[in-house]
């Protein structure tokens, strides 16, 4: 009794099925190896999965050339039955987990199932060759014989093992049992067969590796679910909805595909065209299915119901809510965005969402695939966002309407429970604070709201919320920033104001001695005339910001010595001590430039006695231009430089300072390129040193002409 060995076009189905069976038992193998970390229980599975692989090659190679030594088939038959009896048997080894008898029974067991299939492999031809034609009959038969009682002790163990798994974990081996079981119960039928009428069934051989392909999957599913058999493995959600889908997709086209042989060969005169309206037809309805909301919603729940233990995929599900909150996937706006993505957790086609204003009421924040009137804006949602407030659930509007006193204590508005399409309200919270709520739709498919989907609806959220927390906070700082550029701004204008009210006052001072005095006079008017054309400026700054950043090309020679000729009229006066003979082009803000330097002055004739000393020198030592303001007046501590000198709006001089002179010079210096150093002690005086590098303000002043 031999496999067949009769070649013909049917061999196709049989090197098909054998030959996908070898690649998806490979490579299912080959993952379950890289998961493994080394126990005995994934060893046995890896050894059953590539003892199949190998199963099928061989038996495909065999349905293409039918070459292959009979005895070899019989071995490839003996270990991958052997190597599925070692798992099963191990499983059971498990669950008997302090029972010595059921574990010593399964030590029979075992070894019943090494000795079997030692008979299967011993090379029994030489031994048929010399024999009586009744000996190579019975043991023809004997082999098939053995074969069929390994794959009735196969089909004992998958349902010892379905039958001792708890019922909450059946859900784990339940594929593992569909497939192996399968494995087992196609073996019986065609070992049966073949011992009944003393032949081997060719059809049924070749069909018995497409039967075996459906088994892969299924154990891969299973060692997914059960990573205490020491794999790390991974089953994506996406790539089951997208193989069901495609799976259904095929089997669709298969019945369309008959439906139109059909119509080809039985439709009379017109069988052509109608064969061709129909494909058309049914394209259009695949691609209007492929395509529908209601169909995937339907799918998604059929998917996570037979083939997951939970509903969600928390991992992907929440690196999807990051994107959607984040604006990765849908391009509208923060709230629009937190619907939809609460939504689309359960399925839903819309929602609408409600936040809290400033004065602690809850008002209609924006509505997304929903029409803006569905819930009324008027509505006084007080009380129910209390109750939120207070016990935080996912309302189910549906139990509510099927039973009103669900919710105890909740009193919801009439037009929400009216109004049949409303179902969930989930609550936004962050910090213990309730935000707001969205009014979720129904689904698209009916579903079942369990525990599972309340957590995940109250999770998310909270993520939800904390992104309208930051959104909130966010533009309260962007208001802020922009009332303090203002402010700042003002600072600086009341700064330089203070100090020309300072010249003016000095001039208001020496009137009366000097009103007589023509060069007094001439110098009191180019004063005034002074101050009137920066106060210009300065209301011009106010009213454009932007023209504080404009430059013009200015010599900065002219720059100190204007600068220390107007600090002239204050004692000490400051000298002027320049060694740079060449012009020092900057493209600066002069007005902005002369405070600056006017302000370092100012400051050092302050520190400094009557009768003490101010110089005001300008070099040029290398790339850089430097100006130096020095003293020999009081000084200041190394500590208050390092801490508090250029610390905006902490002055040393009581009311009449505004703390902000030095923070504003070093701010606009390093604006431009420069450094601000600060030499100083107490009782030996002060050196103010800026340097400006003529190289960067030189490309400045290119960068200033091209634009231009």
């Amino acid at each position: 009794m031999t496999v067949p060995t009769a070649a013909s076009t049917a061999s196709l189905i049989g090197v098909f099925g054998y030959g996908l069976s070898a690649l998806l038992f490979a490579l299912l193998g080959t993952v379950l190896l890289t998961g493994w970390h080394g126990r005995l229980q994934g060893g046995l599975l890896v050894f059953a999965v590539f003892t199949s692989a190998l199963w099928g090659g061989f038996l495909a190679w065999q349905a293409t050339s039918y070459t292959l030594p009979i005895e070899w088939i019989w071995i490839c038959e003996a270990l991958r039955n052997l190597a599925w009896v070692l798992f099963l048997i191990r499983l059971l080894e498990l669950q008997a987990a302090g029972h010595r008898a059921r574990k010593r029974l399964l030590r029979w067991v075992r070894l019943g199932a090494l000795g079997v299939t030692l008979l299967l492999v011993l090379p029994l031809n030489g031994f048929v060759a010399w024999a009586q034609p009744w000996v190579r009959a019975d043991l023809g038969a004997l082999r098939l014989v053995f074969a069929l009682l390994t794959a009735v002790a196969g089909l004992v163990l998958i349902e010892q093992v379905f039958r001792n798994t708890p019922w909450q974990h059946r859900w784990g081996v339940k594929y593992l049992c569909l497939g192996v079981g399968g494995l087992f119960a196609f073996d019986f039928f065609f070992f049966a067969d073949a011992l009944l009428f003393q032949r081997l069934d060719k059809d049924i051989w070749l069909a018995r590796g497409a039967a075996s392909v459906l088994a892969a999957p299924l154990i891969g599913l299973s060692a997914a679910r059960n990573p205490q058999w020491s794999f790390d493995l991974f089953v994506s959600r996406t790539a089951v909805f997208h193989s069901t889908a495609l799976f259904a997709a095929g089997v669709y086209l298969l019945v369309m595909a008959l439906v139109g042989y059909y119509i080809r060969y039985y439709g009379g005169e017109w069988s052509a065209a109608i064969q061709i309206a129909f494909f058309f037809g049914a394209g259009m309805v695949l691609i209007a299915l492929l395509f529908s909301g209601h169909l995937r919603s339907r799918l998604k729940v059929f998917v996570s119901k037979h083939f997951f233990k939970h509903r969600y995929d928390y991992r992907e599900e929440w690196l999807h809510l990051i994107d959607v909150l984040s604006g990765r996937v849908l391009q509208a706006t923060l709230p629009e965005r937190v619907v939809f993505a609460l939504a689309e957790l359960v399925d839903s086609p819309g929602g609408v969402l409600w936040l809290r204003n400033d004065g602690g009421r809850y008002e209609h924040a924006r509505a997304w695939n929903l029409a803006e009137a569905t819930v009324d804006k008027a509505t006084d949602m007080t009380q129910l966002a209390g109750f939120l407030e207070r016990r935080h659930p996912v309302i189910d509007l549906a139990e509510l309407r099927r039973e009103p006193d669900a919710y105890d204590g909740l009193e919801v508005p009439a037009g929400l429970l009216a109004d049949e399409r409303l179902w969930l309200i989930v609550p936004l919270r962050h910090d213990d604070a309730l935000l707001g709520f969205v009014i979720l739709v129904g689904p698209r498919a009916p579903q079942v709201v369990n525990w599972e989907v309340m957590d995940m609806l109250k999770t998310a959220g909270r993520q939800a919320a904390s992104f309208l927390a930051l959104d909130h906070a966010a533009q309260a700082l962007a208001d802020a920033r922009q009332f303090e550029g203002f402010n700042r701004l003002s600072a600086f204008v009341v700064h330089d104001l203070k100090n020309l009210i300072a010249q003016l006052s000095l001039v208001v001072k020496n009137a009366e001695r000097h009103r007589r005095n023509p060069a007094f006079v001439d110098d009191a008017i180019d004063t005034i005339k002074h101050s009137v054309d920066k106060m210009s400026r300065l209301l011009a700054q106010l009213r454009d910001q932007q023209q504080r950043a404009a430059g013009v090309q200015v010599d900065l020679r002219r720059v100190v010595a204007e600068v220390v000729r107007a600090r002239s009229v204050q004692d000490p006066v400051p000298v002027l001590d320049m060694s740079v003979q060449n012009p020092l082009n900057l493209c600066v803000d002069p007005d902005r430039l002369t405070s600056v330097l006017s302000h370092a002055v100012q400051n050092a004739q302050e520190a400094t006695p009557r009768d003490g000393r101010v110089v005001v020198r300008l070099q040029q030592s290398g790339a850089a231009a430097v100006i130096e303001v020095r003293d020999n007046g009081v000084g200041m501590d190394p500590d208050f430089v390092r801490e508090r000198l250029f610390t905006p709006f902490d002055s040393t001089k009581g009311l009449t300072g505004m703390g902000i002179g030095a923070y504003e010079a070093r701010e606009f210096i390093v604006s431009i390129g420069g450094q601000v150093f600060v030499e100083s002690a107490l009782g030996h005086g002060t050196v103010f040193r800026i340097l400006i590098p003529v190289e960067a303000a030189e490309a400045q002043a290119e960068f200033a002409v091209s634009a231009g």
